[in-house]
C-alpha cells in the first residue's frame, strides 16, 4: 500500500472522517479550518472557514452534499461541502465536541463539554433541507447523571431509535431518543476502567467499538449493549475505526512523553495496530518522537 502525505493544517489534526463513497477525506485540526482532500492522491481540494477555535470533530451526508463540524469556539457549523459555503451555525454556551448525522440526514447529534457552571451534554438538531428553514432550536437534551464529566462521543443507533455515548466516566449509555430515557448502561465488570476516548459504529449499525485510556478497546452489540471481544494493548487508546469492508478494526495510542516516566519504554511512542474482529493483530506500526 503506498502512502500519501497529506500537507496543509498548521496545528495538531483532531479528526479524520472519510465520505461513505471513500473519493474523500475530511481533516479537523486545532487550526480551526476543516480540509477536504481527495482520498486517491491527497490533493487538497479546499478549507471551510469560520470556526474561531480548535474543530474536534465532523461528519458528512450519505450524499456528501454537507458537512458538520463541532469546535471549542461554542458553535457547530452546517457546510456546503462543495463550495465551502457556511450554511448555518448552532451557538453554543459551552465547546462543540463531538457531531453524527442520522441516518437520513435529517437530524444531527452534537455533545458539549462542561464549561462554566454548564455540564456535558447531548443535542439533537433538526437539519432542514433548506438552509434558509433551519433553526437553532434542540428537539431533545440528554443529561449524563454526572454533568462534569465530559461526553466525549455520542453516535445515533440503528433506526435513530437510540443514541450510545461515552466520555470521561467511562460508562457506554444507551438512549432512546423518542422519550430521552437511559435504557442500558454498560457495568463495571466488562465495561472500561478508565475515559472512553473514541467510538466508532459499524457500517450496518450493528455493533460498534469504544477506545480507552485502559489500554483496551471494545467490541460491542449496538442493541443489546453485549460484551463480543476486548482488544488489550500496552498504551492508551486515542482513536479506533472499523473498516467498512473488511472485517478489521484499527487502533490507534500512545502517550507523550510529559505523561510517563523518563524510565518507561513507551515514552512518546505512538502506536497503530489492525486487527481482525475476531482473532489477531494483523498488522501493527509503531513510531517514536
Amino acid at each position: 500500500m503506498r502512502p500519501i502525505l497529506m500537507k496543509g493544517h498548521e496545528r495538531p489534526l483532531t479528526f479524520l472522517r472519510y465520505n461513505r463513497d471513500g473519493d474523500l477525506l475530511f481533516s479537523c485540526a486545532k487550526d480551526h479550518t476543516p480540509t477536504l482532500w481527495y482520498a486517491d492522491n491527497g490533493e487538497r481540494h479546499g478549507t471551510y472557514r469560520g470556526h474561531n477555535g480548535a474543530v474536534w470533530s465532523c461528519d458528512v451526508s450519505r450524499d456528501s452534499s454537507r458537512l458538520i463540524t463541532g469546535s471549542a469556539d461554542q458553535t457547530a457549523k452546517i457546510w456546503e461541502v462543495k463550495t465551502g459555503r457556511q450554511l448555518f451555525s448552532f451557538k453554543f454556551g459551552s465547546p462543540a465536541r463531538s457531531v453524527d448525522f442520522s441516518v437520513g440526514d435529517k437530524l444531527a447529534v452534537i455533545t458539549t463539554d462542561p464549561f462554566m457552571e454548564r455540564t456535558s451534554a447531548i443535542h439533537v438538531k433538526r437539519i432542514a433541507e433548506d438552509p434558509e428553514d433551519q433553526i437553532d432550536d434542540s428537539v431533545l437534551i440528554l443529561q449524563n447523571p454526572d454533568g462534569k464529566k465530559r461526553i466525549n462521543r455520542a453516535v445515533w443507533g440503528p433506526l435513530n431509535e437510540t443514541i450510545v455515548s461515552g466520555g470521561e466516566d467511562a460508562v457506554i449509555r444507551v438512549w432512546d431518543t423518542e422519550t430521552g430515557k437511559l435504557i442500558k448502561e454498560s457495568n463495571e465488570e466488562e465495561g472500561h476502567k478508565k475515559t472512553i476516548t473514541s467510538l466508532c459504529k459499524a457500517a450496518d449499525d450493528s455493533h460498534f467499538i469504544t477506545g480507552s485510556l485502559d489500554k483496551t478497546a471494545k467490541l460491542w452489540d449496538m442493541r443489546t449493549l453485549t460484551l463480543i471481544k476486548t482488544y488489550t494493548t500496552g498504551v492508551p487508546v486515542n482513536a479506533v475505526a472499523m473498516s467498512p469492508l473488511l472485517n478489521h478494526v484499527v487502533l490507534g495510542g500512545g502517550q507523550d512523553a510529559s505523561a510517563v516516566t523518563t524510565t518507561d519504554h513507551r515514552a512518546g511512542k505512538f502506536e497503530a495496530k489492525f486487527y481482525d474482529k475476531v482473532s489477531v493483530v494483523i498488522e501493527a506500526f509503531t513510531w517514536k518522537l
